[in-house]
């Protein structure tokens, strides 16, 4: 273990994520400015539609994901697609699509977590080019259907506003289409990086229709496309990467003497600023109480203290938001926030700290978990919430462990739509420090966790984690499933 250990610290780095139908499909339209990425993007799409013809994350079947990644898909292969098999294909996507959205207005519904990133922005745009394009007909307000108030909200903030990189929405700016370029605020809209929002879609339509062929938005593509020929979903995400690693290696006994960890700790530290704190990568603009909350909790746990302020300053009147206009609350980043309040050493008599349990208390209702608009599985959010609360607020919780006890599978994992390693890692994860810090659980469900983790920690992940599109940060995943063996062992 000790070595596995090793290799991963050694592996951490900008951010390790699989290509992604939504990202690349962007990246296929670029053709009039460079051939080479859009050959290379539309030779992935090719090789990457699923059995059924749609696009998307294999499993699990995400109503959101599939509609989005098949739009893009559909509407990029239309542009620039020139062979013989690529109409095939287009074929294939036309039938799967009707397919997708003669289920769509139930089928979205019955997404748990909700929409995918800016869904409510960028689905219209996408479905009105396909209109155009003779993909789907008068199919638009089906497949907006009850964003349309979440969708309305942000126009009328874009009315007297615009787009810039200091602002969340950049990050989906591609919604803007070609006719909606008076909301961008062109000249504040990229990052030294050359991206838009560290977003190699939003960064692709940015070079293919707002300032065609701009060589800093190139470069960046060129620097973070896939082996494969696909694009990440976001890139870089090195913040994000290595606090989330770090967090769950801490809670290895012995880890925090480990010296290799000092320039990743070092680069955490320094990236932090005062009454700021942090976004998911060093070099974008828009800072959050997620990052800021789990990177704080992080750092802390090293030894490392930094201002509660910065963490503070997220405070809302009976939550805490992650940033700013944003439309609903995000639970996990008020987990992160009740985590990084417990490290500081605040407890329940703190109006911030019981301010968020009783949003997290609501928020749960009559479930013994949470689900989150940030990750497919409940077991995430749950499992954080777990770790926040043992010790601190235990009977927000107690009914949870026995959820996370009870909801293990036969063969001793635990997954929402199908086993995996990243889902029993954390139910694992939060099983360990709940036995530790507050009443023993039994040792079975620990050991055939274990066993079972063990046999499948080499294999891929599933993507469940949500962005525009479902997603999988591959190494803060193994982070994790490497944690919850050690712990275990």
């Amino acid at each position: 273990m000790t070595d596995i250990i090793s290799t991963l610290i050694d592996e951490i780095g900008p951010g390790h994520m699989a290509s992604t139908a939504y990202d690349t499909a962007w990246a296929a339209r670029l053709g009039d400015v460079d051939w080479e990425l859009s050959s290379r993007a539309l030779a992935w799409l090719s090789e990457h539609q699923l059995p059924d013809g749609s696009w998307g994350a294999p499993a699990p079947m995400y109503y959101h994901d599939r509609v989005l990644c098949t739009l893009a898909a559909m509407v990029a292969l239309s542009y620039q697609g020139r062979r013989g098999h690529d109409k095939v294909q287009i074929e294939n996507g036309k039938q799967a699509l009707q397919r997708i959205l003669g289920g769509a207005t139930q089928g979205l519904q019955a997404d748990p977590n909700g929409a995918t990133v800016g869904f409510e922005m960028i689905a219209p745009t996408l479905a009105a080019e396909a209109e155009k394009l003779g993909i789907i007909k008068n199919q638009g307000n089906r497949i907006l259907g009850r964003l349309s108030k979440q969708r309305a909200k942000k126009l009328a903030y874009l009315e007297n506003n615009m787009i810039n990189r200091y602002v969340t929405i950049a990050f989906s700016a591609e919604m803007a289409g070609t006719d909606g370029k008076h909301m961008l605020d062109i000249p504040n809209l990229q990052e030294s990086n050359g991206s838009v929002g560290v977003s190699p879609s939003a960064t692709a339509y940015f070079a293919t229709y707002i300032k065609k062929g701009d060589a800093a938005s190139l470069n960046y593509l060129r620097s973070v496309i896939k082996p494969d020929g696909g694009m990440p979903n976001v890139a870089p995400f090195d913040v994000f990467e290595i606090a989330w690693t770090l967090w769950n290696l801490s809670f290895i006994p012995g880890m925090r003497k480990n010296e290799k960890l000092k320039p990743h700790l070092d680069f955490l530290s320094n990236t932090w600023q005062a009454k700021r704190g942090v976004g998911f990568a060093a070099g974008y603009s828009v800072k959050d109480s997620d990052d800021t909350g789990l990177v704080y909790d992080t750092l802390l746990r090293f030894g490392i203290e930094k201002d509660l302020a910065s963490v503070l300053l997220y405070e809302e009147k009976d939550h805490f938001r992650c940033f700013d206009l944003e439309v609903n609350p995000s639970i996990s980043a008020n987990i992160h926030v009740l985590g990084a309040l417990g490290q500081a050493g605040l407890n329940t008599k703190n109006s911030s700290v019981s301010k968020v349990i009783n949003f997290l208390r609501k928020a749960k209702g009559s479930n013994s978990y949470w689900i989150d608009k940030w990750h497919s599985s409940p077991y995430y959010a749950t499992a954080h919430a777990i770790i926040a609360c043992a010790g601190l607020a235990n009977d927000l919780v107690e009914d949870s462990v026995q959820w996370i006890l009870n909801s293990q599978n036969r063969d001793g994992s635990w997954g929402t739509y199908l086993s995996t390693a990243e889902e029993t890692a954390y139910a694992m994860q939060a099983l360990w420090i709940w036995n530790e810090k507050v009443a023993r659980i039994p040792k079975l469900p620990l050991k055939n966790g274990a066993r079972w983790l063990r046999e499948h920690m080499d294999r891929s992940y599933p993507p469940l984690w949500i962005g525009k599109c479902l997603y999988s940060p591959n190494l803060v995943i193994r982070s994790a499933v490497i944690s919850a063996l050690a712990l275990a062992s």
